[in-house]
């Protein structure tokens, strides 16, 4: 990978959030962990130099890669999509996009479709998010990022990494594995740890798509200030006889702070404060 870089004179982009992953083994268990089939879709965000792009193609059907960086699309052009390749794949589709962007202007029905990707750690919890909460969403996402962002994905009400991310994602994601990635799999080996997480959509929805916005507001109202009490944070967008009605059923302390509530109460507040009882 060092070889292919130097030889185009391509310089790795710190903005970008550009580590490669090279490692074959982690890279077979990323797509072991997609549980691909054939008639399978999957997008890739950030392929980079196509290493985890060549198993997708080999292990699925169609695949939709947004690159951002002209360099590497000119690379994975001349790889993937010339004649004379010998890995030339007439199901690879390649854009050269900001992918955050492209998710948030560009409306596509994603409800079969499979994320499977090494995610640049400058954008992975947009990215995520914004996949997550759109009303056609992809069934799997198998993604690669720091440790940290994991953590949060996999938090629990009460862990310390429990939060804002760990709400979005997990309103209709179910967090099913994740494993650590040592950071000398990649080029170049970034300064923090990395993990592969593996997150499946619920089969059935814990709000309905008119709901979430309210649910959004009101997660991201009460981990504003984290040491404050939820109660009175979420005042500033709720009339308090409402509020304080919805606690009392819920049986929620009004000096309850935002980290001690699991993602079902968070649910059932949100059912409540948009009822129009």
């Amino acid at each position: 990978m060092r070889e292919l870089l130097a030889a185009r004179g391509i310089q790795v982009t710190k903005s970008l959030g550009q580590n490669f992953l090279h490692d074959a083994n982690q890279l077979r268990r990323i797509v072991t962990a997609a549980e691909l089939t054939k008639p399978d879709k999957v997008l890739e965000i950030g392929p980079g130099l196509g290493p985890l792009t060549e198993l997708l193609l080999e292990n699925a059907g169609a695949v939709l890669a947004i690159e951002t960086d002209a360099r590497l699309v000119e690379f994975l052009r001349e790889r993937f999509l010339n004649p004379q390749s010998a890995i030339r794949n007439p199901q690879f589709e390649l854009l050269h996009a900001d992918a955050l962007d492209y998710l948030k202007h560009e409306p596509r029905d994603w409800n079969d479709w499979k994320l499977v990707a090494n995610l640049p750690y400058s954008v992975a919890s947009p990215i995520l998010v914004e996949l997550a909460l759109l009303p056609r969403r992809p069934e799997r996402m198998v993604v690669t990022l720091q440790l940290e962002v994991a953590r949060r994905l996999m938090a629990k009400a009460g862990d310390e990494d429990y939060g804002v991310l760990t709400l979005l994602v997990q309103l209709d994601y179910e967090p099913l594995d994740w494993f650590k990635i040592p950071a000398g799999c990649f080029f170049p080996a970034p300064d923090v740890d990395s993990a592969c997480v593996v997150l499946i959509r619920r089969h059935t929805p814990l709000l309905p798509e008119d709901r979430h916005a309210d649910f959004v507001k009101i997660v991201k109202r009460a981990f504003s200030e984290r040491r404050k009490m939820m109660l009175k944070l979420l005042k500033q967008d709720w009339p308090a006889e409402k509020l304080e009605a919805a606690f009392v059923a819920l049986k929620i302390s009004p000096q309850e702070r935002a980290e001690k509530l699991r993602l079902e109460q968070f649910v059932s507040l949100a059912t409540l404060l948009t009822s129009r009882r």
